[in-house]
C-alpha cells in the first residue's frame, strides 16, 4: 500500500496549472492506493459541476489532468471547512483508486461557524483494501498553543469521530512540530498512536516545511509538521519526504510525504 499526503496550498501558488500536472504525473508514476489532500480550495463564486464541486475546485481540476493522461481510476471526495482569502472555500479531500465503502466528514472546532479561518473539518473515506475496510482520515490541523481552537481539544475531537472498527490512518498537516517536547506531536503518539515515519524502515530527514509560511510566520526552523499516523504498528518500507526539490519539483510551501507498507 503506498499512500501520500500533502497540504496543496492551493490558488496561492505560481504556476498552479503546471503544479497541479506535476502533482498528476507523479500519481501515474507513484500509483499510490490513497491521497489525503489538505487546503483544496474552490472559488466561492463559481459554477456547480457537482454537488458541492465547483469548476474551480483544486481537486476536481486534479482529475481531470489524471483524465487526460490516462488515469482514470481515481475517485474523489471533498468537503469545505472555512472561507479562505476571502474568495475561496477552502477544504479537504481524499483519492482513492480503491471503492469507497463510506465517506464521512465532521467538524473538530468548538466553531462551526464556516466564515471563521479556525474552524476546522475533517473528512474520512473507509475503503475496501483488497476485501478488507481500512479509513484515512485527511487533518488539517490548529496550533498548540492557541487559545481560541487549542490542538488538544481539537485532536480529542477527531479521535472520538474516526472509525475505530479496525485499522485507520491519519494524513495531513497536523501545524505540531515533531522536535517541540510536551505539545501537540507528543500528545499524539500519547494517544496509542504510531508515527509511520518512525516504523520505517528507511526514512530521510522528514522535514516539511522551510521558513516563514502562513500560520508559522516567525519560523525561521525547519519544521516536520505533516504526518502520517496509524492506530497499529505496521510494517512500512519506507517514508519519505516528496515535493522538496530532490524528490521531485517543490509545488507547495508544504512538502509532502509518501509512505510504502508491506500490506
Amino acid at each position: 500500500m503506498k499512500l501520500l499526503t500533502l497540504n496543496c496550498h492551493s490558488w496561492q501558488e505560481d504556476n498552479q496549472i503546471e503544479k497541479i500536472r506535476c502533482l498528476a504525473q507523479t500519481i501515474k508514476e507513484e500509483a499510490y492506493d490513497v491521497i489525503a489532500l489538505q487546503e483544496v480550495s474552490q472559488l466561492i463564486e463559481d459554477t456547480v459541476v457537482d454537488g458541492q464541486i465547483k469548476k474551480s475546485n483544486f481537486g476536481y481540476i486534479l482529475l481531470t489532468e489524471l483524465e487526460k493522461i490516462g488515469v482514470i481510476d481515481y475517485s474523489f471526495i471533498w468537503d469545505f471547512s472555512h472561507i479562505g482569502f476571502e474568495i475561496y472555500e477552502e477544504g479537504l479531500a481524499i483519492l482513492t483508486k480503491h471503492p469507497i465503502i463510506e465517506a464521512d466528514s465532521f467538524f473538530i472546532t468548538g466553531g462551526t461557524d464556516t466564515n471563521y479561518w479556525k474552524t476546522r473539518k475533517i473528512i474520512g473515506a473507509t475503503i475496501d483494501y483488497h476485501h478488507k475496510p481500512v479509513s484515512f482520515y485527511s487533518c488539517h490541523m490548529g496550533w498548540w498553543n492557541d487559545k481560541e481552537e487549542p490542538f488538544k481539544q481539537q485532536f480529542d475531537s477527531l479521535l472520538q469521530q474516526v472509525n475505530k472498527n479496525g485499522l485507520f490512518f491519519l494524513l495531513g498537516d497536523f501545524n505540531n512540530n515533531a522536535n517541540f517536547k510536551n505539545e501537540g506531536y507528543d500528545y499524539m503518539l500519547n494517544q496509542s498512536l504510531y508515527d509511520t515515519y518512525h516504523l520505517a524502515a528507511k526514512k530521510d530527514d522528514g522535514i516539511t516545511v522551510k521558513g516563514k509560511i502562513t500560520g508559522w510566520d516567525a519560523n525561521k526552523q525547519d519544521l516536520r509538521i505533516d504526518f502520517i499516523m496509524a492506530n497499529q504498528s505496521l510494517a512500512v518500507e519506507y517514508s519519505q519526504v516528496i515535493f522538496n526539490d530532490r524528490n521531485r519539483s517543490v509545488i507547495s510551501d508544504h512538502y509532502g510525504v509518501e509512505i510504502k507498507l508491506t500490506c
